[in-house]
């Protein structure tokens, strides 16, 4: 059987691909006994799940909303109601001049970005070819195989400040990075998966000027920050404006199966997402968003965010920091660093010098049944001598902590255990 290019590309190996089976595989062949600390899957917080619990049940038991959740297709730009009522919610509180024009609904963020990447660049009918530009590397694992073209991603190495020992933090280099005319977007997640990274409020307004000096849009990757779930422990604000490309998820509030994407922009892009939806998938799925509508009409959400999901994740993010740090002191005096944990669910441990690699420290790991994810897999669109053969992306690895605590302590001291031998080994 022979297939496409397309087939060729999207059936080839990919870091996602290999990450989810990976993941699944683990979980399915050891259950209990690993320590799942590699994908992205978000907490098991009880007073969130109890909330969502009695929301299915309350649609359940209505006849006319279960038709909806179930019998009715939506329309392709998503469910109208949930629509209009996070428009007014996104008006009301922060101001933004947006109507329901200016929001469609996806079957998750991974399939926004898949259009929105294919939108922005790639081959042009004038015959011109566009790179999505990642200001700093590293980057979300899920961006690096989405292109229909190859090459179609561009990343620019970080500025790396440091702090006091052991954390660090990555900022964009302004002075490496180039916006071009063949450039089709500007694309940076905030907070960054996989580090934690948030940029500041000036690289982002310096980001949005060069977006705009350069009449390209800026796709804003929000998954895990503002306006929700709000999983941001360093001052930021919400961002948006008609040049910008929001993409929310309901992912990380607690309900990644759903698969529910939300993306915020001018309407032409509206339209366009639309319109490929209802080619793909014909409609988004109605389960997200009419599990959390009521949640948006009374406010309940951005309140559920605040005072219960962010101060969950940003406890644990404090104690696995803690925890490892601990960890490493009893394993002896071996070099490593931590991205400051200023948002998401992941710590961002680099090990400088490391006698092996992050994909050989990955493998140690996996059989100890402890699960975490290269970090050489986090940087796409890298390109020349320099990048290619710059050692930080095999010194790196991501951890989860979105775990229990227990878990989260068996865990970090085998890391710590791996890295000592390492050393003792060279």
């Amino acid at each position: 059987m022979q297939f496409s290019k397309f087939g060729e590309k999207f059936t080839g190996n990919s870091g996602i691909l290999s990450l989810m089976d990976d993941l699944g595989r683990a979980l399915a062949a050891s259950g209990e006994n690993t320590v799942m600390m590699g994908g992205g899957n978000p907490a098991h917080i009880p007073e969130v799940e109890q909330i969502l619990q009695q929301r299915m049940l309350e649609i359940a038991q209505d006849p006319a909303l279960l038709r909806r959740l179930i019998g009715i297709y939506d329309p392709p730009q998503g469910e109208s109601e949930f629509i209009v009522e996070l428009a007014k919610m996104l008006k009301q509180q922060f101001g933004w001049q947006v109507g329901p024009e200016n929001i469609a609904l996806t079957n998750g963020s991974q399939s926004a970005f898949f259009v929105l990447f294919n939108l922005f660049g790639g081959q042009f009918s004038d015959g011109s070819f566009k790179q999505i530009q990642f200001p700093l590397a590293p980057e979300y694992i899920g961006y690096a195989d989405t292109g229909l073209d190859h090459e179609i991603f561009k990343s620019t190495l970080p500025e790396i400040e440091m702090l006091e020992a052991p954390f660090y933090k990555y900022h964009v280099d302004f002075n490496r990075l180039h916006i071009g005319e063949n450039t089709g977007a500007i694309c940076v997640s905030r907070p960054t998966n996989p580090t934690g990274n948030v940029i500041t409020d000036e690289e982002l307004a310096h980001l949005d000027q060069l977006a705009r000096d350069n009449d390209i849009p800026l796709i804003l990757d929000n998954a895990y920050g503002l306006p929700f779930p709000g999983l941001i422990y360093t001052d930021a604000k919400p961002f948006w404006n008609d040049n910008t490309i929001l993409c929310l998820s309901l992912s990380k509030l607690g309900l990644p199966a759903t698969r529910t994407g939300i993306v915020v922009a001018k309407p032409e892009v509206i339209k366009a997402i639309s319109s490929v939806t209802a080619i793909q998938n014909l409609s988004p799925s109605s389960l997200g968003s009419l599990l959390t509508l009521e949640m948006v009409k009374n406010g309940q959400l951005m309140n559920l965010c605040q005072d219960v999901i962010r101060p969950w994740y940003q406890k644990h993010a404090q104690f696995a920091v803690s925890t490892f740090i601990e960890n490493m002191a009893k394993a002896g005096d071996y070099p490593y660093k931590i991205h400051k944990p200023e948002g998401a669910m992941f710590l961002w441990l680099w090990f400088p010098d490391l006698p092996i690699s992050s994909l050989e420290l990955y493998n140690r790991l996996k059989a100890r049944e402890v699960l975490v994810v290269s970090g050489h897999y986090f940087f796409p669109g890298l390109t020349g001598e320099v990048e290619d053969k710059w050692q930080h992306r095999d010194e790196c690895i991501r951890i989860n902590y979105a775990r229990d605590e227990n878990e989260l302590k068996r865990g970090l001291a085998i890391i710590a255990e791996e890295i000592a031998k390492a050393w003792q080994e060279k």
